[in-house]
């Protein structure tokens, strides 16, 4: 039997779109004379589509996507996800299903069991478990068809009541499927290997294994779907951050999985963190802006670090003809900041425009004289500089339609050191969950093989440059002390003693978490965040603004 796994990128809601690329590789799948192609988790509606669950429109839409497509597999079947209206009076209205189309029609449906609810995920929120376990059956070889998470309960979590595999292989099924919708962060693919191969051991019997590629907002989706023969041995690993269909052909007499085309690696090569992220943030704003109709980019490049960054991120993302910055220097510039901008729009050969802001800082310092009086500089002034530097990205971006790119990083965002209507400004903030620390390792990623990013933009000591002689370290701990308590407490979730017990100075662990979540306002107010960590601010990490929790 010849099987196809199709890893590709869908639109959430796009449902002829959808329709014409699915029957477009089942199409081209019958001239490779395949018997079976497999796609993604929740594919005709696209993950995660959230509250258009609760639309019957959608849902109808849905369905009738499935009985359209069902309708050319009559020489060939197809598995596709899609949610599916319960039977049952009781329970939530909604499965998120698996449906095998076969004959012209959809003729088994499978059913989520195990549905996750924790960090991004709210499953439990818009479906009903299933409950029934039967394998499937194509050219009458018994298939253990299962969704994402169902195989994630190997330890007998007690989060989950059920175990699918433990009952679907009871009816000794001849191979494995899993439909996924399983997100990229910096270390989840190692993981998500482990729980496949471990479900292979477990089972002993090859596992085909289908996940999304492409962003949806916040989250990235990385591909990298799988082929493990039933003796543990990868038959394949398709490419990571690209669509790819591949063949495989299964023997079900000796359970033996193999590539269709010897000639392809069988597995992609180990990438570093810094190289992880890059690719995974390309394709966050190349699908940002493609998915939306949009083209061109702009932002603030300052001569700092995490602006320059951001600005080589979109223009591989975008081609440099789709990015134009804004240089928007101050009295409190550097000359450095000008010249090393420019500098490193040469290099990219992107557009720019200078607007020097200092007389209308004047003018708005002289609007407030009256009431401020001769209260000293401070702060106020400083968020004065940001927030014009704002409206006139934001005049940019609504004159000529493009998008502003906001270029926090998560050090900043984390403790508040950034200017609400200012420099937190954007369509989608690119940083946002990158630390401080890691920006400058994606940097020297970038500069790998030549300089890019110039050298005095990485070296020089980071700063706002809103006031003379300004530092970060003036506000903020060093970065490399920082960062290290910010993972603790946001990836980890751990308390400040317990922090302080891993070695960290009890002042510093109390004065920035107190910092981390006084700040909680700024962050329900900033862009979406694009995810690559294992806890990202937005949609994963939920924590009230009013709390006097560490404050």
């Amino acid at each position: 039997m010849r099987i196809a796994l199709a890893q590709l990128r869908f639109v959430i809601g796009d449902f002829e779109g959808t329709i014409a690329k699915i029957r477009d590789i089942i199409s081209s799948a019958e001239h490779e004379n395949a018997d079976l192609v497999v796609f993604a988790e929740l594919c005709l509606a696209g993950y995660p589509a959230r509250d258009f669950f609760e639309f019957s429109d959608f849902i109808s839409r849905c369905r009738s996507g499935a009985e359209d497509i069902a309708s050319s597999c009559k020489t060939i079947s197809a598995i596709v996800g899609l949610p599916t209206v319960n039977p049952r009076a009781e329970g939530k209205n909604l499965h998120n299903s698996a449906c095998l189309l076969q004959d012209g029609k959809i003729s088994a449906t499978v059913n989520k069991a195990l549905l996750p609810t924790y960090d991004i995920f709210d499953e439990y929120r818009y479906f009903e478990p299933g409950r029934d376990f039967t394998c499937i059956k194509v050219k009458d070889i018994p298939i253990a068809l299962t969704i994402c998470e169902d195989l994630w309960n190997l330890e007998d979590d007690p989060m989950y009541i059920s175990c699918p595999m433990d009952e679907l292989i009871r009816q000794n099924p001849r191979l494995m499927i899993n439909i996924a919708a399983s997100p990229f962060d910096y270390s989840h693919a190692e993981t998500r290997k482990d729980i496949l191969f471990r479900n292979v051991k477990k089972y002993g019997i090859p596992l085909l294994y289908v996940n999304h590629v492409g962003a949806q907002t916040e989250l990235i989706f990385d591909g990298g779907s799988l082929a493990i023969n039933h003796d543990g041995n990868l038959a394949g690993e398709l490419k990571y951050f690209e669509e790819e269909v591949r063949y495989f052909d299964f023997d079900p007499d000796t359970g033996q999985l193999k590539a269709a085309d010897p000639a392809i690696n069988l597995s992609s090569p180990v990438r570093s963190k810094a190289e992880r992220i890059h690719d995974a943030l390309v394709l966050g704003i190349r699908d940002y802006f493609g998915k939306q109709g949009f083209t061109t980019a702009t932002l603030g490049l300052s001569g700092g670090i995490d602006s320059a960054l951001v600005t080589v991120l979109a223009s591989h993302a975008l081609g440099p003809e789709n990015v134009h910055v804004l240089l928007m220097p101050s009295q409190f510039s550097s000359e450095g900041s000008v010249s090393d901008s420019l500098q490193l729009i040469q290099t990219l050969g992107i557009r720019y425009d200078q607007i020097a802001i200092g007389h209308l800082f004047d003018e708005f310092r002289n609007a407030l004289t009256p009431m401020f009086g001769d209260r000293p500089f401070n702060v106020t002034e400083e968020n004065i500089q940001a927030r014009i530097r704002g409206v006139l990205l934001m005049a940019l971006s609504n004159k000529f339609g493009y998008i502003l790119l906001n270029t926090s990083n998560k050090s900043e965002i984390a403790v508040g050191y950034g200017t609400l209507y200012g420099d937190m400004c954007g369509g989608l903030s690119v940083l946002g969950d990158v630390y401080k620390t890691e920006v400058y390792d994606l940097a020297q990623y970038i500069n790998r093989n030549s300089e890019v990013i110039p050298e005095n933009i990485i070296t020089k000591p980071p700063s706002a440059e809103l006031r003379p002689g300004q530092k970060d370290s003036d506000s903020l701990p060093d970065y490399t002390l920082l960062d290290p308590v910010l993972y603790h407490y946001i990836e980890h979730r751990r308390g400040p003693e317990e922090i302080i017990a891993l070695g960290f100075e009890p002042g510093l662990v109390k004065r920035i978490l107190k910092m981390v979540n006084i700040n909680e306002y700024k962050r329900y107010q900033t862009p979406p965040i694009l995810r690559v960590s294992p806890k990202a601010f937005g949609m994963g990490r939920r924590l009230p603004i009013v709390a006097r929790y560490l404050s």
